[in-house]
């Protein structure tokens, strides 16, 4: 069965196309447009041009389907609408327009998707898994291959850069005034006190484009998926506007991250402040995530 997964986030809005077959799943392609909808929110409230945006895009990725008849459509949003005081009205106008279905996310859903399609094919029974959006991150703690404790934190790497940065790159006290809030955020989450784990599961762009970043900056092999936490302050650092940037340092970011240059360092601080915060000394990138999980929970029911 060809099925098409369309995820609309706070950064990106993606089409996804697999082949679903017996106990398996295979990506077949994927197209993605960086918007940035959380920039389109004002007052609390997605503004008509973030309706349109989306419209736009949803209207070219169902002319794309249409051209191959692929009618199995699932089309979900998560933070980018489900936290602004108009989710209701904006969404059904997205749907009357666009023709397909789309479904809101809540944050606890969107953390126990993000688990499993995360922890699908994973050896490991324990972790902690953290999935950095634009306006939301995900944290779960397992144990058993089961979650026992998970959260959805209304802060993400664009809605810092949108709330404390006046420039592409932050000046260090803007670096300092992000890292205050993640820790006052996470401090505050009463059921992840005393959660600690080695290792972080890492999903999403943020930590897609973090790795990226380490293989480049350290000249680690480009298949590595792993960051030893202690360099992310290092990057952070590294990009503030504290001081003039090594133009070999400005080529590396604008080449390996370009649609993230605004979003990646207020995201590496938010995985910095966690892996402080929960002692953890590694992080592994996992391509699987939210679309991933939908597909066993919801399609396959694995």
């Amino acid at each position: 069965m060809i099925h098409a997964m369309i995820d609309i986030g706070s950064n990106t809005i993606r089409l996804a196309v697999y082949d679903i077959g017996p106990g398996e799943i295979e990506l077949l392609m994927k197209k993605k447009h960086t918007v940035g909808l959380a920039a389109y929110i004002k007052d609390g409230m997605m503004k008509q041009e973030g309706i349109e945006k989306t419209c736009e895009i949803l209207q070219e990725f169902k002319y794309f389907l249409d051209s191959f008849q692929i009618t199995d459509i699932t089309a979900f949003t998560t933070a980018a609408l489900r936290n602004v005081k108009n989710s209701k009205v904006a969404v059904e106008e997205i749907i009357q327009r666009t023709g397909i279905a789309l479904r809101v996310l809540s944050g606890d859903e969107e953390a126990r998707l993000d688990f499993i399609g995360a922890t699908h094919d994973s050896m490991e029974s324990s972790g902690l898994l953290i999935d950095i959006g634009g306006a939301s991150t995900e944290i779960v703690a397992y144990s058993d291959h089961k979650i026992y404790k998970k959260i959805s934190l209304p802060i993400g790497s664009l809605y810092l850069h949108t709330k404390y940065v006046v420039d592409f790159l932050p000046s260090p006290t803007e670096a300092e005034q992000m890292m205050q809030e993640v820790r006052q955020m996470i401090t505050s989450a009463d059921a992840f006190k005393n959660v600690s784990h080695l290792n972080i599961c890492g999903i999403g762009g943020t930590f897609k484009g973090a790795v990226i970043l380490y293989n480049q900056l350290f000249q680690i092999n480009r298949k590595n998926v792993e960051i030893p936490t202690e360099t992310l302050t290092d990057i952070v650092w590294r990009f503030t506007r504290s001081k003039p940037m090594p133009s070999e340092e400005a080529v590396i970011l604008m080449k390996t991250v370009p649609e993230r240059i605004h979003t990646i360092i207020p995201g590496i601080i938010i995985a910095s402040v966690l892996a402080q915060y929960f002692g953890s000394e590694k992080i592994i990138y996992s391509d699987s995530g939210v679309r991933e999980g939908y597909i066993y929970d919801q399609l396959m029911g694995q």
